[in-house]
């Protein structure tokens, strides 16, 4: 089991939090997905399912920036 902790670019709302959650868990082997109004999100994962690569890719292309990864 892998985890990923960063900082998005803002806020998220109540909005940001149903669709990170809900488009994280369509990756296959993303086991737990967490995101705070304050813009932390973790993402708890297995490694042989998806790559840490693609939950940044996904992130982005759901329209969010990564300020700082945290580890």
């Amino acid at each position: 089991m892998a985890s990923i902790s960063v900082s998005l670019d803002r806020n998220a709302d109540r909005h940001d939090v149903k669709l990170l959650k809900r488009e994280l868990d369509t990756l296959p082997g993303v086991t737990s997905v967490s995101v705070s109004s304050g813009g932390q999100l973790a993402v708890d994962y297995d490694a042989t399912g998806v790559r840490q690569a693609d939950i940044l890719e996904k992130i982005q292309a759901l329209g969010y920036r990564v300020r700082q990864e945290h580890a």
